[in-house]
C-alpha cells in the first residue's frame, strides 16, 4: 500500500545551512514517528515558501546517507499575503502496511498551526 505522510517545519533563516538543517531536522522526525526505512519510500515531495531561496531542501535530503536512490522533487509555493514565511513541506509517498489512521503526520514548531488537525 502506498501511503502520504506530512510535514513542515520553518526555517531560522534563509540560508543554506537553515534550509539543510530545517529539511533535514524533518525528514528525521517524519522517518521516527512512522517507523519508515529508506528503502520503503517510493519518492518525495517539498515545497519551500518564496522567501527561501537560499538552496533546494531537495538537496539537503539527496546528502542523507541512503537518499541516493529515492526520487525527490521541489517546488516552490506561492506567494500569500500573511503566510507563515520560512516553510519547507515534506509529502513523503511510503510503501507501507500501515493503515491511514496509523500514519503520524509531523508539523514541528510553529507549523503545527497551519495544520492543527495533523500535527
Amino acid at each position: 500500500m502506498l501511503r502520504g505522510i506530512r510535514g513542515a517545519v520553518q526555517a531560522v533563516e534563509n540560508s543554506s545551512e537553515a534550509i539543510h538543517s530545517a529539511t533535514q531536522e524533518l525528514i528525521s522526525a517524519l522517518l521516527t514517528a512512522n517507523r519508515v526505512q529508506t528503502h520503503e519510500i517510493a519518492s518525495v515531495f517539498l515545497t519551500s515558501t518564496p522567501d527561501l531561496d537560499a538552496d533546494f531542501p531537495a538537496y539537503a535530503v539527496r546528502q542523507l546517507s541512503g537518499w541516493q536512490q529515492v526520487p525527490l522533487l521541489g517546488a516552490q509555493e506561492l506567494k500569500v499575503p500573511g503566510a507563515m514565511p520560512r516553510v519547507i513541506r515534506v509529502l513523503l509517498h511510503v510503501n507501507t502496511g500501515m493503515e491511514a489512521g496509523e500514519i503520524r503526520h509531523v508539523y514541528l514548531g510553529e507549523t503545527g498551526k497551519l495544520r492543527p488537525d495533523l500535527a
